[in-house]
């Protein structure tokens, strides 16, 4: 078997559950093995490709930033957490603290939705 006609190289994916049972019935109603129905598919440009809009340099900027600082947050938050079980933080620190985070968390949502 010549070198380019020889199956050699593997591609995986990952799907839900819903996808991938949606995947095989395609695959069985085919008749084709699931290897044959995605080349089939796909390489005889059976598919239809949407391309995602890319993101402004300024989105990418603004999701770095939520990222990292959400992650920042949710840490505060499991400290707060943890304080208010051992009882080593009063009750109203405790409710302080969670409103600013409340407070932060609508305020970074309604950021969020402006950011073209």
């Amino acid at each position: 078997m010549a070198a380019e006609t020889q199956l050699a190289k593997r591609v995986g994916f990952r799907l839900t559950d819903a996808e991938h049972r949606a995947y095989l019935a395609k695959v069985e109603s085919s008749g084709m093995s699931a290897s044959e129905f995605f080349r089939d598919c796909v390489l005889t440009n059976r598919t239809r490709i949407v391309a995602r809009q890319p993101l402004s340099n300024d989105k990418k900027r603004v999701l770095l930033v939520v990222n990292k600082s959400g992650n920042n947050l949710n840490q505060i938050a499991h400290v707060l957490n943890a304080a208010r079980l051992d009882s080593s933080a009063s009750e109203s620190t405790y409710l302080a603290a969670l409103d600013a985070l409340e407070s932060i968390e609508l305020l970074l949502k309604a950021h969020l939705q402006n950011v073209a």
